[in-house]
């Protein structure tokens, strides 16, 4: 590990390959999401450990609903005791948990332990865990076009104020930096509707590696890689 590499303040992952993996090792797809759930909980220590401040990791959108219903079914519950897990963990590590994404779909009981998880780590200041549930980069965006709408036609916001900060302030992400690192693991080389809005300027890594695979190792891999980039705005190197 290069101590003298800059690393990322926020590292955004699309967690991919659970079901490939499970299916390379002789079982059911259902196993890989449960080594996928504690990847991600082996990785915000990693990445924290690594000094990421920010991490979002994509683990279910809008589209995955047309999953065969056994799975779906089976993803809600691992989602059900990851949140419940998730509580004590943000406890003891000091991290403050955001959820993404549109709820309204979620069984109440789901909503209840995400706000409940909300709230209780609201005010931690070690890693900024975001987890992206029935969340789809377009959807968010229609939701915050039609909560500024509104706004605009009851008078609390003027049209002519209107500006990308503002909007900004209306999506899932408001307060949060945008991802500087995106990483999408097994293989695949596009964005699935995953934050098209913050990633405008973010460097991407694309690894063959299974999620369930991707440890200290890999991400090191990619913080190496991130820092061969060549980085300009607007013609400005970085």
């Amino acid at each position: 590990m290069d101590k003298d590499l800059i690393v990322p303040e926020h590292v955004a992952i699309i967690l991919d390959g659970n079901g490939r993996w499970a299916k390379s090792k002789g079982m059911p797809r259902n196993y890989g999401h449960i080594q996928g759930a504690r990847a991600v909980e082996e990785m915000c220590e990693t990445a924290y450990n690594r000094g990421v401040k920010y991490l979002t990791v994509y683990a279910f959108s809008t589209e995955n609903w047309s999953r065969p219903e056994d799975e779906v079914e089976a993803l809600m519950g691992l989602l059900r005791n990851y949140l419940k897990t998730c509580i004590k963990r943000a406890k003891k590590n000091n991290m403050c948990v955001r959820v993404l994404g549109d709820r309204s779909r979620l069984a109440p009981d789901i909503r209840k332990s995400v706000e409940e998880l909300e709230k209780v780590s609201r005010d931690f200041d070690g890693l900024h865990f975001q987890v992206a549930i029935n969340y789809g980069s377009r959807d968010e965006m229609m939701r915050a076009i039609n909560r500024l709408v509104d706004d605009v036609r009851d008078g609390r916001v003027s049209k002519e104020h209107i500006s990308e900060e503002m909007f900004e302030s209306y999506l899932d992400t408001a307060g949060i930096p945008a991802p500087d690192l995106l990483i999408r693991t097994s293989g695949e080389q596009r964005l699935s509707n995953f934050l098209l809005w913050q990633l405008a300027y973010t460097e991407f890594y694309f690894t063959d590696v299974h999620w369930p695979d991707f440890d200290a190792a890999e991400l090191e891999k990619a913080i190496e890689a991130y820092n061969r980039r060549d980085r300009r705005y607007g013609g400005v190197k970085q």
